[in-house]
């Protein structure tokens, strides 16, 4: 198969996506009954941060023991990448020396370069732009709980950030519609956004974007990077608090999400984040089966069992 690279969710066809979300739920399934599955044993995964992380970490090199193969976490500041070595040569050293690489980083034109000399496929685990992974993780987790997502409403109340790209097209791809509300200047940036995307909406306020969705979800009002930005941040996010009366709001079953890590009382109270609509536990897991399968099928393309 040719090289394939996931840096962001509009690299795969939905027809890709129903594979991978497919063979994520065979190898959780098979995960929880320990039933052992090692199709990637000697092949490697380097992991390159030059944003820290907890989940992305855990999960990536937990699933790739679990798959069979190994890992080596690299942090920028430790290596030649701290000290000036082009993303280029690194890319091209790199991809030498292992099967796949993840990388989460800050700029994604950062990653592209990375990937246009990688002999590897290259995963986005992060980037300002784009946050891929976890929202493939957060649509599996939807439909594990609720079925299909085809149609459905999600709420958006924060920023404009990462996340809220990679879910407008996801959007596109599974063919559900985005509630919107950001406060005023931290609206979205349409150069970040497909051109002609229909599946989207805008809304003033934060509770009218809650108003009959499926899902409700939201992130940290200050992104790792922005932290000098955090006063003058939490004066303008008063009120997209996401609480219970904004839930009330929501369809009756609708599930509340949030990437973590979370800041209880600022972007979501304790109530809805420990509450019986959350699922966020389970979201955080899933970033470890969605990631399996993923990685499955960029190194051995369409597994049939």
């Amino acid at each position: 198969m040719a090289i394939k690279h996931f840096l962001q969710l509009s690299d795969f066809t939905l027809d890709e996506f129903e594979h991978v979300i497919e063979r994520a739920h065979i190898i959780k399934r098979r995960y929880k009954n320990y039933e052992k599955y090692h199709p990637l044993v000697d092949r490697t995964l380097v992991m390159v941060f030059e944003k820290s992380s907890t989940r992305t970490r855990l999960s990536f090199e937990a699933g790739m023991q679990q798959l069979g193969g190994n890992s080596i976490y690299i942090n920028t500041q430790d290596s030649q990448l701290g000290r000036g070595e082009p993303v280029e040569d690194a890319a091209q050293v790199m991809s030498r020396m292992s099967d796949i690489i993840m990388v989460r980083t800050f700029g994604q034109e950062i990653i592209e370069r990375f990937a246009s000399h990688s002999r590897v496929p290259v995963i986005n685990g992060l980037t300002n732009e784009h946050h891929p992974c976890q929202v493939l993780a957060d649509v599996f987790t939807f439909i594990e709980h609720r079925g299909s997502i085809k149609g459905k409403a999600v709420a958006w109340v924060g920023d404009a950030n990462n996340m809220l790209y990679s879910w407008l097209q996801a959007a596109e791809i599974f063919d559900f519609h985005v509630n919107v509300s950001t406060p005023k200047g931290y609206d979205i940036d349409m150069n970040l956004v497909t051109p002609g995307n229909t599946h989207f909406t805008r809304f003033e306020k934060p509770a009218d974007a809650c108003v009959g969705a499926h899902l409700v979800t939201t992130d940290v009002w200050t992104s790792m990077g922005f932290e000098a930005e955090n006063d003058e941040r939490l004066k303008a996010f008063d009120g997209w608090c996401i609480d219970s009366e904004k839930m009330k709001l929501a369809a009756p079953n609708a599930v509340f999400m949030h990437c973590l890590p979370a800041h209880r009382g600022e972007e979501v109270t304790g109530d809805v984040i420990d509450g019986p609509q959350s699922v966020v536990w389970d979201e955080a897991e899933n970033r470890l089966h969605v990631q399996k399968a993923l990685i499955e099928y960029l190194l051995l393309g369409k597994v049939k069992e």
